[in-house]
C-alpha cells in the first residue's frame, strides 16, 4: 500500500485503488485524519474490496506527502516501548503504529501509554 501511494505521489496521479483489509483501512483513516490524503473509500469490485485513495496536493501541485517509509518489514519487526516512540522530523511528521488497543499515531500512543510496533513514517 505505502509502495503504490509513495508511486502515485510522484506520478501526481489524482488517486489511487489498493486491495482492501482491516489494517490498510485503519491506516488510510489515519492519514486522513492527520491531513495527508483527501479522502478515502471502500468500495466493492465484483468479489474484491478496493481502498480508493484521494491524494492531496498543495496549491502549486505538490504533494503534501513528502516521504513515506516503511519501518518494520516481515523480515525484521521493529517494536517500540511506550516511553520510546520516535518523533519524525522533530514533530513535524507522524509514525504509525499497531498497539494492543488498535492502529494509532506516535502521538496518541504516548498520550495512552502504550508501545507496539512501528509500521511507517510519513512526512
Amino acid at each position: 500500500m505505502l509502495t503504490r501511494v509513495r508511486n502515485a505521489i510522484t506520478a501526481r496521479h489524482p488517486k489511487v485503488d489498493v486491495p482492501a483489509s482491516k489494517l490498510k483501512t485503519e491506516i488510510a483513516r489515519i492519514l486522513k485524519e492527520e491531513g495527508y490524503i483527501a479522502n478515502f473509500k471502500v468500495a466493492e469490485e465484483g468479489v474484491k474490496k478496493v481502498i480508493k485513495i484521494y491524494l492531496k496536493y498543495a496549491t502549486d501541485n505538490s504533494p503534501v506527502i513528502t516521504e513515506i517509509q516503511r519501518v518494520s518489514r516481515p523480515g525484521c519487526r521493529s517494536y517500540t516501548g511506550k516511553d520510546e516512540i520516535p518523533r519524525v522530523q522533530g514533530g513535524l511528521g507522524i509514525t504509525i503504529l499497531t498497539t494492543p488497543r488498535g492502529v494509532m499515531t506516535g502521538r496518541t500512543a504516548r498520550k495512552e501509554g502504550v508501545g507496539g510496533e512501528i509500521l511507517c513514517k510519513v512526512w
